[in-house]
């Protein structure tokens, strides 16, 4: 967790969930093994008041038995160099008579968004990381890797393989929050995993300075006990729905902690999800979530609206301002997130089947994936796969300047077909490229630049480069040979 020094003393950053603490990895490395079907559907867990209770069994006892498995452990490590005047120790690692690096192990918690292994957690819990593991509920243990991340929000995505689908969690909404209102949190605290604690909601809307360049906004500050490595986990409301996501504690104070809204985690997990999506799919589609309850007790209805039409893909399609939609392909939709993951794995060109309620009467409409950019005529993707033979994913700094300070980001290659100019070139799977001929790679459109640049013949072949072991390294591509 990040922690807040009391206003008596200067504020600064003193420990993070990522690095913060070093602790012990517990269980095995397991192997990479496949994603499961996309199309099979998530194992929600549906909120409910109607929990069977008892003296002993109250309502979070079983929220806590019915959601545990949509959380997951997050391990990682990282370098840091300790110099002899910092005053704050990570862990057990000793004070050195000079600046020497040292690799810290480090803690944090997950959050399940998608049964196909995509995790929100604190941006914190993943910056400048070098390794990175899930440990799920039955003790298994998988490598994750950084799908995008947003510093200023503390919000990031990982992806892990899993070997099943996972189970999810309702989404809630921190505006009904009441004060004193219990609620419970479950996270990897000190590195004791899914560590379970109970409190009550202190205050809302709370601003918080953890130093000049780290601010937040309207959290929720809560007097559940929250420690190192809650970072990123869960906070539940009685009916098992997610209301918050814990992000920092007041050093020093008597459980003073605080957790970003849901409402602003499934904002930004949305644009994160979406990520270079967004210019093609989305074009000329605004979207807005929207929500009611029942009473106090009932259950969080969400849909999602359709605000207005600007053009694009979405006019052509014949969407329409109020339109509510409610699925993406087969995948029910009731916020901008489920949106978003129902256009995961979608290709360029591929029209997806959107079913919205206008009015009394359901309707089907086909969005087309495309790419909207002018001036060029094939999907960006297409082109990438067509010319190089490679699928790619952004990711942030926090992957690369470990291998080079100056680099900003890049793109992780999550397929190399074989037999492919970019196979031929000894690329595989797992690289991150980072650059083309005199041109960063940080996005598939800087690739697409490159690869439909009017002199590229007078480049070939190009200067791959891409990361390796922490290596930035260099291969030749040699396009159409």
């Amino acid at each position: 967790m990040r922690a807040i020094r009391s206003s008596g003393f200067r504020r600064r950053r003193l420990l993070l969930a990522a690095g913060g603490l070093a602790v012990a990895w517990v269980g095995a490395f397991a192997a990479d093994r496949p994603v499961p079907d996309a199309a099979r559907p998530a194992a929600a867990v549906p909120p409910t008041s109607a929990y069977a209770t008892s003296s002993r069994r109250d309502e979070f006892v079983a929220v806590v038995e019915r959601v545990k498995g949509a959380v997951v452990n997050i391990h990682s490590e990282k370098t840091v160099v300790q110099t002899p005047d910092d005053p704050f120790q990570l862990g057990s690692v000793p004070f050195r008579a000079k600046a020497t690096p040292q690799r810290v192990n480090g803690m944090g918690t997950g959050i399940v968004l998608d049964s196909r292994g995509y995790i929100v957690t604190n941006y914190h819990v993943i910056d400048d990381v070098t390794a990175l593991r899930v440990r799920l509920v039955d003790g298994t243990s998988l490598p994750a890797k950084v799908v995008a991340a947003d510093k200023e929000s503390d919000l990031a995505l990982i992806k892990i393989d899993p070997p099943r689908p996972l189970p999810t969690v309702p989404l809630g909404t921190a505006q009904d929050l009441m004060l004193a209102e219990k609620v419970v949190a479950i996270g990897n605290a000190f590195g004791y995993e899914h560590t379970v604690t109970v409190g009550r909601v202190s205050a809302m809307k709370r601003d918080v300075t953890l130093n000049k360049e780290v601010s937040y906004k309207s959290l929720i500050q809560t007097q559940t006990p929250i420690n190192p490595g809650n970072s990123g986990g869960p906070l539940f409301n009685k009916l098992g729905e997610v209301v918050g996501v814990n992000v920092a504690i007041r050093a020093g104070a008597q459980n003073i902690a605080f957790a970003i809204p849901v409402d602003t985690m499934i904002a930004k997990a949305a644009d994160m999800l979406g990520g270079s999506r967004r210019a093609s799919v989305r074009a000329g589609l605004v979207i807005a979530d929207q929500y009611d309850r029942a009473g106090e007790d009932g259950p969080l209805h969400r849909w999602l609206t359709v605000e207005r039409v600007d053009g694009g893909a979405a006019a052509a399609a014949g969407l329409k301002a109020e339109d509510v939609i409610e699925k993406v392909g087969d995948l029910p939709v009731t916020s901008s997130l489920d949106f978003e993951r129902g256009m995961l794995d979608r290709t360029a060109g591929e029209k997806v089947r959107l079913t919205v309620r206008r009015g009394a009467e359901r309707v089907s409409v086909d969005l087309l994936t495309q790419a909207d950019r002018p001036g060029v005529g094939v999907a960006v993707d297409d082109t990438i796969w067509h010319k190089l033979g490679i699928k790619a994913v952004p990711v942030g700094a926090n992957l690369v300047v470990a291998a080079d300070k100056q680099l900003r980001g890049g793109l992780w290659l999550s397929e190399v077909g074989a037999g492919t100019v970019a196979a031929a070139a000894g690329l595989v799977k797992g690289d991150i490229l980072v650059g083309l001929h005199q041109w960063e790679t940080m996005s598939r459109d800087n690739v697409t630049f490159v690869l439909t640049h009017k002199n590229l013949a007078t480049f070939n072949p190009l200067t791959a480069y891409f990361i390796r072991d922490g290596k930035v390294r260099t291969t030749p591509l040699r396009i159409g040979e």
